[in-house]
């Protein structure tokens, strides 16, 4: 990442630099051509999904600098064609929209294509369902043009909602025009989440691995491990183990034990407990800090919790230590201990006639709800986060999940013996 960000600075010396080499006339860098500005842009968006995560900051302040330019431009500019594609580019790139309204309505001479200004104003003030059918056009039109990919992109996320496998055609088109930039790393990761959506295993595992391979340090990239989890979890027995090893060979092993440790843990919740024990032990294999590995331990008991080793189970997640733990974590484990006790309980009398509501209670504050843990792919959320909410239950939905899940079992239970005491 040091050398990315090395070619950054090279980057922005060069569009300083020939501001200040002209200081007659390039006041304010008022001379640098639109055009020019945007490859610096670019260049820093590019180098933000592929890594340098310190190149944010000058987007924002080139963004900025790009605004004023086209705002303050004399309109003959864009009779060079290059400053009206990078008008239109820098619109769809996180620009202020209205900027692109400003220019198109002083377009006297019509250096702006109306059709497309049209459109993507519409697209950007939130209308962009009601040009779908004019983007898609215009996206082939321009296919071979500077703007192409930027509409192929903007195309898809107007078609996803009505026609997922067109906003799919558009997607692929973006990223194979623009290979190693924000286009692609955009286009692949909402490549993921339609075909996880839609169950297309195949086609879901071959993105995922192109997203792995090429932008596992996007700060994007914990979208992309929400979408995989989800598609492990939903489809394991189709998608196989070689298949998860696959995907995450990219990553290095902090980045792997978290996708594992989300896996684990949502394959726990589901009741999937060969995939829970598998994604822990893995996760514990690759080693860290006490945190990841307290996680690990804690999904592999929940995964033990149907099994007839119950007992060893429930010694496992009791030992794991309160601090290791999120509050949402928390929550599961006492979830998973509730369901545990009273399994190896004995039956009584009462047991047969009515069932006690499962209170969490608890001492701790209730105003948390701020302290959720974000999920970030580098690694857990720290053991310093906020208590829980007043009960489990309401705090993560997760808990009710366990425990509905849990009781269901344990009324099964309770019929049976029912039946066999009435019948003796």
């Amino acid at each position: 990442m040091a050398f990315a960000g090395t070619r950054l600075l090279f980057t922005a010396g060069l569009v300083f630099g020939v501001a200040s080499a002209h200081p007659a006339t390039a006041q304010d860098r008022g001379d640098l051509a639109p055009y020019a500005m945007l490859r610096s842009l670019q260049f820093v968006q590019d180098s933000v999904v592929l890594g340098d995560h310190s190149a944010s900051e000058m987007q924002r302040f080139m963004l900025e600098m790009i605004d004023q330019r086209l705002r303050n431009a004399d309109p003959s500019i864009f009779e060079d064609p290059r400053n009206v594609d990078a008008a239109l580019i820098y619109a769809m790139s996180g620009g202020n929209p209205g900027t692109l309204e400003y220019l198109a309505s002083r377009d006297i001479a019509g250096n702006f294509d109306s059709r497309v200004a049209d459109a993507l104003r519409k697209y950007l003030s939130g209308k962009g369902t009601l040009v779908a059918k004019s983007l898609a056009e215009m996206a082939g039109e321009y296919r071979d043009e500077k703007i192409g990919p930027y509409l192929a992109l903007v195309s898809g996320n107007v078609s996803v909602v009505k026609d997922p496998q067109g906003a799919l055609v558009f997607y692929d088109w973006a990223r194979l025009t623009a290979p190693g930039t924000i286009i692609e790393e955009a286009a692949l990761r909402r490549s993921v989440a339609i075909a996880v959506d839609a169950n297309m295993v195949g086609e879901a595992l071959s993105y995922a691995r192109k997203y792995a391979r090429r932008f596992v340090h996007s700060p994007y990239a914990s979208q992309f491990a929400d979408f995989f989890v989800q598609l492990v979890v939903g489809h394991f027995g189709e998608i196989r183990e070689e298949d998860i090893d696959g995907t995450l060979e990219f990553m290095d092993a902090d980045r792997r034990r978290e996708v594992f440790l989300r896996i684990a843990r949502a394959a726990a919740v589901a009741g999937k407990s060969d995939l829970a024990r598998l994604a822990s032990v893995k996760a514990e294999a690759l080693g860290g800090s006490p945190t990841p590995e307290a996680l690990a331990r804690l999904y592999g008991g929940l995964a033990d919790i149907p099994t007839d080793d119950i007992g060893a189970a429930m010694r496992v997640i009791t030992e794991v230590p309160e601090e290791a733990l999120s509050p949402r974590d928390r929550a599961l484990r006492e979830a998973a201990k509730v369901v545990a006790e009273q399994v190896l309980s004995q039956p009584t009398t009462e047991s047969f006639a009515q069932e006690t509501p499962v209170n969490m209670n608890n001492t701790e504050d209730a105003n948390s709800q701020d302290a959720l843990p974000r999920n970030e792919i580098a690694g857990p959320a720290p053991a310093t986060e906020g208590p829980m909410a007043g009960t489990a239950a309401n705090f993560d939905p997760a808990f009710q999940t366990f425990v509905d899940s849990g009781r269901s079992k344990l009324n099964a239970i309770d019929e049976l013996l029912k039946e066999e005491s009435t019948s003796k």
